[in-house]
């Protein structure tokens, strides 16, 4: 059952068949778990190693060229055959260690259970591993605690629990032993149960354990994330249809030319290995390992500015990402809560030098960066924000002399405000300890502290001791009390108000002008707290709040932001010129969302929308709305799923940010899951495509960039490679209609497409960005790969190599078998030498290799420079020219071979230059 907390402690005592005070016996302890199992998440069945060997061995490339070796084995070209299979061990050993290597991931979301809890056992109290646990522990939970699995609270005195893993919500929730629901509840207003994986941050408490494992609501999650299903990237779709094309041609003009072949009279094995060398040229064999190392190294890439990708894929799904919805905290802003305004009766300062946002330090040069000089009432707001206070700053390193807050993020803030003008909190609490308290409840939305008061103000801070003085002026009551809360809450306690180093009357109009100010501080997005004080001559003997909150001296307000990083705004124009839309997802209140988004620039219409208005639209209409919100505010994690589902079926490609386990579904199902790597949790990281190692926006956009630089890269080496394919079929399939045989071997053909070709690709992915790189729109997810131009490259200059090929055949062919080797080795070292210029000019689709410099890609050089030499290798080595068939060229054929090639470069950078003017004109 999951209604625990409808029950009260005695029924599910009852249920669990339990003793709060003695807990389980060891009989019983044996029979739940033979019953429930171990308490663990378990990870369903991974695939089976041989069935991704059999995926590898299917594809349609791969296929191709089983095809072709069984072919080549059966007319007995045994050595082609053997260069075939290797090629496909090859491919499938690189696909399948890829694969295999991402189903091997760690279930992060085990890493939740803590590795031992104290539990009651046969009226003892033991520690046992969290695995041991079983339903009907009675578990004892402390500050600091994970909780090890799901539980109805026994007890609880001053608990909170901190559940943003688990819901969302960024404030720790108050939990209460002795509430009852009569009606269903939401999972985060249900103040009675803790779940597995939140954290216990005050307070302690006795939870009897409900639900283990599986069945927690963590297990839930786990269970969610295993069943979202991945889709296929954008590169790995469109590779499947260009071998599904390639396929289709290829067996399509090798069946037409073995037929025509054999009506002609030709021999049968002759019209097999022409069938064979057609496929095998058709078939871009180095390809499939090609896009996999390039892939890799720009993750490596991508690594050295923070961005680390967990699937390989995710690399090139960067570039054609169109949305990006970002979480606020941390990743848009600093999550750092910061003093920004303070603001008394008469006074208002603006108090904006933020803190390291990664460190929450103070540094030295930070004590002084107000001064309060005649700011007295300043002084004592800022003492009253440091002691009504439970957060502290301790030292962080007494040789460089800064210091860290410790505590609630609101709370540290207030104290290291205070720190900045020397106001130190350690200082201040010896010169007025505390001797009382109030604490902080969500329905007061305020917390009291009662101090003594120094008797020698030479005890006092410098900086507050003017101000004492004047607190002080009549007379010296031995007690103070300050109060911090709600602006609404604490007005109505409050009977005067400070102004001019006194107190006077706080009447009706100043009321009016404290909530308008209070106003328009949140309106711009600011989160306020109000301050008040009152002397005491004694302490009072009922120390409640009904005792000591009243009658106060209204001292003023705080406003406090979480800043923007300063390197996000650039970041978010940068998307907006590259044609991609920000989109604010966050659980924050929906005036802090606005102000934050409209100082970055991500909305300036003010189109937001919150959770209830989103509870209330139908999946339809959602998608009717969702691509004119710019801002989700107060959104919880089924909302991002499906703000995602309705982006993706409008056609969009979406990045989506996350830190929570609530976060995982989402994550999964966005076509790029990005966690953040110092808040995320191990099961959002483990969900995600990407992990930012600095929480950082700006490092999302710059990982979208080198995408759209790997895609480009990548489209130029499938340019390249089916550039240069083309022009082998033009000349295998246009030669037997000039009365030539085949002017290539299969085992030629396969030198250049793998080992030649290959090397040269390689290179062509890491060639640097183009200029208009993040001024484009993003590729289309369904876009053609052969679109925007490639297509039409690959047949114009396909066919320009294959006539230049054709006439170096028919200049060289004699008529006679004995000018046939002469043939196929000036055509073999023609082909190898177009090859090696098409790499250079194909660096660019607009701009001609001189004005990218022919310097700026130096591997690309050196590679050329190394194929140029095993060219010659397998011309003038014996053994070499054996196995591939070749002779020993002169030294004019040579050159005739390398000025054809030439040829080719030189015409694609003319054309280059010609539509570069068409398009300025």
């Amino acid at each position: 059952m999951s209604n625990w907390y409808q029950l009260d402690i005695k029924q599910v005592l009852q249920q669990l068949d339990t003793d709060a005070t003695t807990g389980l016996t060891e009989t019983l302890v044996k029979r739940h778990r033979e019953q429930y199992g171990a308490n663990e998440l378990k990870q369903k069945g991974q695939k089976n190693p041989w069935l991704i060997i059999w995926e590898q061995l299917t594809a349609p490339l791969v296929v191709m060229l089983i095809v072709a070796a069984v072919i080549s084995a059966v007319i007995g070209d045994y050595k082609d055959a053997i260069a075939i299979v290797a090629i496909v061990i090859l491919n499938a050993f690189l696909g399948f260690r890829q694969e295999y290597n991402a189903e091997q991931a760690m279930a992060a979301l085990k890493k939740l259970a803590t590795p031992n809890v104290r539990v009651r056992r046969e009226e003892q109290v033991q520690e046992i591993s969290a695995r041991d646990l079983v339903p009907g522990d009675i578990v004892l939970l402390e500050a600091g605690n994970l909780v090890p699995a799901d539980g109805r609270l026994l007890e609880s005195i001053n608990l909170q629990v901190q559940e943003s893993a688990l819901t969302g919500e960024s404030e720790a929730v108050e939990k209460d032993a002795q509430t009852v629901f009569e009606q269903e509840q939401p999972l985060g207003d249900r103040c009675n149960v803790v779940y597995m994986g939140t954290t216990v941050t005050y307070g302690r408490g006795a939870v009897i354990i409900s639900e283990t494992g599986m069945q927690t609501e963590l297990g839930h999650i786990a269970n969610m994330i295993q069943t979202v299903e991945s889709e296929p990237t954008p590169l790995q779709q469109r590779l499947a249809q260009l071998g599904k094309t390639i396929g289709a041609v290829a067996v399509a003009i090798a069946l037409l030319i073995f037929i025509l072949g054999l009506l002609r009279g030709e021999e049968t094995k002759d019209m097999f290995l022409t069938a064979v060398s057609l496929v095998v040229a058709a078939v871009p064999e180095g390809l499939p390992a090609v896009v996999t190392i390039a892939l890799a190294l720009g993750a490596k890439r991508m690594l050295k500015r923070h961005a680390l990708i967990r699937k390989l894929p995710a690399v090139e799904t960067l570039g054609s990402v169109t949305t990006i919805c970002s979480d606020k905290t941390g990743t848009l802003t600093q999550n750092q809560m910061t003093v920004t305004m303070l603001d008394v009766a008469g006074e208002h300062i603006d108090f904006t030098r933020p803190l390291d946002s990664k460190q929450s330090t103070l540094a030295p040069g930070e004590q002084q960066a107000v001064e309060l000089t005649g700011h007295r009432a300043l002084a004592l707001l800022l003492v009253s924000g440091a002691l009504c206070n439970d957060a502290t700053l301790e030292s962080a390193s007494e040789e460089a002399l800064t210091y860290r807050a410790i505590g609630d993020p609101t709370e540290t803030a207030l104290v290291v405000a205070a720190a900045r003008v020397k106001l130190w909190k350690g200082n201040l609490e010896q010169a007025f300890p505390r001797i009382a308290e109030v604490p902080f409840d969500s329905e007061r939305k305020r917390m009291t502290t009662v101090h003594q008061c120094p008797n020698n103000i030479d005890t006092i801070p410098e900086a507050f001791s003017s101000a004492w003085s004047i607190t002080q002026s009549n007379g010296n009551p031995p007690y103070l009390a300050f109060t911090k809360g709600a602006i609404d809450g604490l007005l109505n306690i409050s009977s005067h108000v400070w102004i001019n180093d006194h107190g006077e009357p706080l009447d009706e109009s100043w009321r009016e002008r404290i909530r308008a100010e209070h106003d328009q501080l949140a309106q711009d997005g600011l989160r306020v707290l109000g301050f008040a004080f009152r002397s005491w001559e004694n302490v009072p003997t009922e120390q409640q709040e009904d005792t000591l909150e009243q009658e106060l001296v209204f001292i003023g307000m705080v406003g406090m932001l979480d800043p923007a990083r300063p390197e996000v705004k650039a970041a978010i124009g940068t998307c907006q010129t590259a044609g991609i839309r920000p989109v604010m997802i966050t659980g924050d209140h929906p005036l802090t969302a606005q102000h934050i988004a409209t100082e970055l620039g991500i909305t300036n219409d003010g189109n937001l929308m919150n959770g209830q208005t989103l509870n209330r639209l139908s999946v339809q209409e959602l998608e009717e709305i969702v691509e004119s919100v710019d801002v989700y505010a107060r959104v919880s994690p089924e909302h991002k799923l499906n703000i995602v589902q309705a982006l993706q079926d409008r056609g969009h490609i979406v990045a989506m940010t996350g830190d929570g386990v609530n976060d995982a579904p989402a994550l999964k199902k966005a076509d790029i899951g990005v966690a953040m790597g110092i808040t995320g949790t191990d099961v959002a990281k483990e969900a995600s495509d990407i992990v930012l190692q600095d929480d950082n926006f700006a490092t999302i956009v710059a990982a979208v960039e080198e995408g759209r630089v790997i895609y480009d890269n990548i489209r130029k080496f499938i340019k390249y490679t089916l550039t240069g394919n083309a022009g082998e079929l033009w000349v295998i399939l246009l030669a037997p209609f000039l009365g030539m045989p085949l002017p290539l071997r299969p085992l030629q053909i396969l030198w250049i497409n793998l080992i030649a070709d290959g090397m040269l690709a390689l290179a062509l992915s890491v060639e640097p960005a183009e200029s208009n790189i993040m001024r484009r729109r993003p590729y289309k997810p369904k876009e053609n790969i052969f679109g925007r131009g490639v297509g039409r490259d690959i047949m114009w200059i396909g066919l320009l190599v294959g006539i230049i090929l054709l006439a170096v055949a028919y200049g060289y062919w004699s008529g006679d078998q004995e000018s046939l080797a002469i043939v196929q080795t000036m055509v073999f070292t023609t082909l190898a030498f177009c090859r090696m210029g098409l790499a250079l000019t194909l660096r660019s689709e607009r701009d001609t290799l001189f004005s990218i410099g022919l310097l700026s890609n130096k591997p690309l050089l050196g590679v050329v420079s190394l194929t140029f030499l095993l060219q010659l290798a397998v011309l003038y080595l014996p053994f070499l020219q054996e196995l591939f068939g070749t002779l020993a060229l002169r030294g004019s054929d040579l050159a005739i071979s390398l000025g054809l090639s030439l040829l080719v470069l030189a015409v694609v950078e003319v054309q280059k230059l010609l539509l570069g003017s068409r398009k300025r004109a």
